[in-house]
């Protein structure tokens, strides 16, 4: 991996070395104070929040575990991943936004574009400025890349690429520069689709961003299905390998599963954060219902399992920026927090009674936020099999 170094902290502790607790602490001020009071707005109005994406640009957030040299902030995916936990805590939209825009806009082409491509797309996308997308799914194409339709075919320098992707994370916001998509290029030896990854900037004649869809949660991050239409970029807009475009995005999407495990993590802290402030203050009985064992129980299971979701993330973490293998670990983290996301979110909504129903309530946000978490980028069936075959079975 690129982004590793010779050695990393041990974060298999609940203290993290000072620099990074300086980074928590600036951005969980940051989550409470900027992000949390729009939050609503935003997720009713299904609206971008522009305000807070200017912000994290300019904290550097998107540069985190990029070099200088790109625009980054040269730190690592640990520090990456703490940002992202402290956000979810309050919005999963937010922290959506800069993961999708850190692992899978600028990942691929850090670890596998050229130095002209790294030079031309990483600084303005470290900045916050431009956001970028990466379209692998289509409608009958996800985890099973044999299924890929679209298609890249060579035509006098150019690649004319025709298909279409659906839920592209940050593929249609006002300041989305490109997107990098995967597509059919040919046929290997043994009769298999050989597939690419291709980078196709805003504005390509014959791309076209479609309306964004009406989900269920994630309402303030931005998701559109891709049309391309005889959409012509040159050849040199190759992303990595040609016919590596399908495994090079399998390694990306291991990282992503690490960070994904992070905000997971952030929203399963949320509902308990969100469940022992409720707790304290709502009277029932003449005391306070922290007081009954039958809720302060649930809030300490909660807790249990942000814990348990935290130390698995940081273990893969950890190892990532190690050099070490961590698919395994990474493929634990991304089960174990989101089944803790989308548990502590129905207990806190239980909690809340009625107010957990109401959509100004985080936690409310919370509940429709994070079933998604147990689908997106490998859903909870897919890290099972996953764990199973890295054990051999």
């Amino acid at each position: 991996m690129t982004t590793t170094t010779a050695s990393g902290p041990d974060v298999n502790i609940a203290d993290l070395p000072e620099e990074y607790q300086e980074l928590q602490n600036v951005v969980r001020e940051f989550a409470n104070e900027v992000v949390d009071p729009v939050s609503y707005k935003h997720d009713k109005e299904h609206s971008f929040p522009y305000e807070v994406q200017t912000q994290m640009g300019d904290m550097g957030l998107y540069g985190l575990p990029f070099p200088e040299e790109y625009g980054g902030m040269g730190g690592d995916y640990l520090s990456l991943g703490i940002a992202l936990e402290e956000l979810a805590r309050v919005d999963q939209s937010v922290a959506m936004t800069l993961e999708a825009g850190v692992g899978l806009g600028m990942m691929p082409i850090f670890n596998f574009g050229t130095e002209e491509q790294k030079q031309k797309y990483l600084p303005g996308l470290a900045s916050g400025k431009e956001l970028a997308g990466f379209g692998l799914t289509e409608a009958g194409a996800g985890s099973d890349a044999g299924a890929t339709k679209t298609t890249a075919v060579e035509d006098g320098g150019d690649f004319v690429i025709n298909g279409t992707k659906q839920f592209i994370t940050n593929s249609g916001t006002d300041i989305t520069s490109l997107v990098t998509v995967t597509a059919v290029t040919g046929q290997r030896e043994n009769g298999k689709k050989e597939i690419s990854a291709i980078i196709v900037p805003n504005g390509t004649p014959g791309f076209d961003v479609l309306p964004a869809y009406d989900k269920v949660g994630w309402n303030a991050s931005d998701t559109h299905p891709l049309s391309f239409r005889d959409v012509r970029v040159p050849q040199e807009n190759l992303l990595g390998e040609r016919g590596r475009g399908y495994a090079n995005f399998l390694s990306i999407l291991a990282e992503g599963r690490v960070a994904i495990a992070a905000v997971a993590t952030g929203a399963a802290q949320g509902c308990v954060d969100e469940s022992v402030k409720y707790a304290k203050e709502r009277v029932s009985m003449g005391k306070a219902i922290a007081e009954y064992q039958a809720i302060s129980f649930k809030i300490a299971r909660m807790e249990a399992r942000a814990h348990t979701a935290r130390l698995a993330w940081r273990a893969a973490a950890a190892k990532m920026i190690k050099g070490q293998d961590f698919r395994k670990e990474a493929y634990i983290a991304k089960l174990v927090a989101s089944e803790a996301a989308m548990d502590n979110a129905r207990d806190a909504t239980q909690i809340h009674g009625g107010y957990g129903f109401m959509n100004e309530y985080r936690v409310a946000r919370h509940y429709r936020d994070s079933k998604i978490l147990e689908i997106g980028e490998g859903t909870t069936e897919v890290q099972l099999m996953l764990i199973a075959r890295e054990l051999g079975i």
